[in-house]
């Protein structure tokens, strides 16, 4: 009788494990009369746990001010105010739509009048032609940002829907935004400290005819009057709920990666006692112990490999999988390897062109975005027909 072990990934727990476990079985016996499907759940014995009950989470900004010179709703506004910036780094534009929006109906206006973002546009080339030196604290990019916010389509309804001075403070958080994203996305590994940052968005909002800070500009965040200041702070607030609900994805991998031998050898002993033709069904994680486990040593009795959703390969192009080291070829008694990604998930990578003809990769489409694709593996029938298929 052919067995198929299922491994599981990361952050997965009971009663979770047993739904998943068999949701596996039932589509892989469906497809297939005989099977006998053997579930492995490591993450109850080598699992990531807060051992210490969460003594390394720091405190809450609000909580440690307390006894300091801020207080507590001072580092509450903070909380806020990093959300908002959040925001405009994910969208640079965000105020602008926001801005634009509230505008007004479109009125004709009299002969000879100016449009009212005229000015600001004057202004945005003006500071585009001196380069990138007023905002040369953050990096570069100030020049290209300040042109291609003058050409935003959004930036004639914003000014309707705003005053020149108000508009020129928009405007110089968007361009502060916009560096800094692009900081971001290039994985730039110095990012301003929010001081630096404000003093930035100031001159920049001074430069394109905001009133200096002393004076009253009269425009708070447009994110912080549209969302309030409930959601932020309360992120902060249970930072200690969220890092117990998050921390088994990372803290499983991290675990592994320092002290994986203890779950590889529980592995060894599960299919020392099955009888072959055994195939390793594998999630995630899961793919990489068993991947680990099959390269450490042969083990005879296992006919097939199949990972889905696998950082396998990347873990070793990178140098960092435990039993390989990049360039080195797998070992011949590896058996043949079926790799299953998702276009859309990425955590799932290629292992075909690292190791040419030991492994085959088919893609399979969930339609589901990241990280909903990561997880829809088991429930696409696409993905138990080309497991059955190959199975011995």
């Amino acid at each position: 009788m052919t067995a198929v072990v299922f491994i599981h990934g990361t952050g997965v727990r009971e009663p979770g494990f047993s739904k998943l476990a068999g949701r596996v079985a039932a589509g892989l016996t469906a497809l297939r009369e005989g099977l006998r499907v053997v579930p492995y759940y490591w993450g109850g014995t080598h699992g990531a746990t807060l051992a210490a009950g969460g003594a390394s989470l720091p405190a809450s900004p609000a909580a440690t001010s307390r006894g300091l010179a801020d207080t507590p709703s001072t580092a509450r506004a903070d909380d806020d105010t990093a959300a908002a910036w959040a925001a405009l780094y994910a969208d640079p534009y965000t105020e602008l739509a926001l801005a634009a929006a509230g505008a007004g109906p479109v009125v004709e206006r009299p002969p000879g009048s100016v449009p009212a973002q005229q000015e600001l546009r004057l202004r945005l080339a003006a500071l585009a032609a001196q380069g990138d030196m007023s905002a040369a604290e953050l990096g570069p990019g100030l020049a290209r940002a300040a042109t291609e916010l003058a050409g935003h389509p959004l930036l004639g309804p914003a000014a309707e829907a705003l005053g020149a001075e108000d508009l020129a403070v928009l405007a110089a958080r968007s361009l502060t935004a916009r560096i800094i994203a692009d900081a971001l996305d290039t994985d730039d590994p110095l990012v301003p400290v929010g001081d630096t940052r404000d003093a930035v968005a100031d001159r920049l909002a001074e430069a394109l005819g905001a009133p200096p800070r002393g004076a009253e500009r009269g425009l708070r965040s447009l994110l912080l009057r549209a969302a309030g200041s409930a959601a932020s702070h309360a992120v902060v607030r249970r930072r200690r709920v969220l890092t117990e609900a998050a921390h088994p994805a990372a803290g499983d991998i991290l675990r592994y990666l320092s002290r994986g031998e203890a779950v590889r050898a529980d592995l060894r002993r599960l299919l020392a006692g099955l009888e072959e033709p055994v195939t390793l069904v594998c999630h995630s994680l899961g793919g990489i112990i068993a991947l680990d486990t099959l390269i450490s040593e042969p083990l005879p009795q296992v006919a097939l490999l199949v990972t889905a959703g696998s950082q396998g390969p990347f873990l070793y192009e990178s140098g960092a999988l435990p039993s390989l080291e990049h360039p080195a070829p797998l070992p011949p008694h590896v058996p043949d390897w079926l790799n299953l990604y998702d276009p859309r998930d990425l955590l799932s990578y290629l292992g075909a062109g690292l190791f040419p003809g030991r492994v085959t990769d088919i893609a399979v489409d969930s339609r589901q975005p990241f990280p909903a694709a990561h997880s829809a593996y088991w429930t696409n029938p696409v993905v138990f027909r080309h497991i059955v298929d190959r199975l011995p």
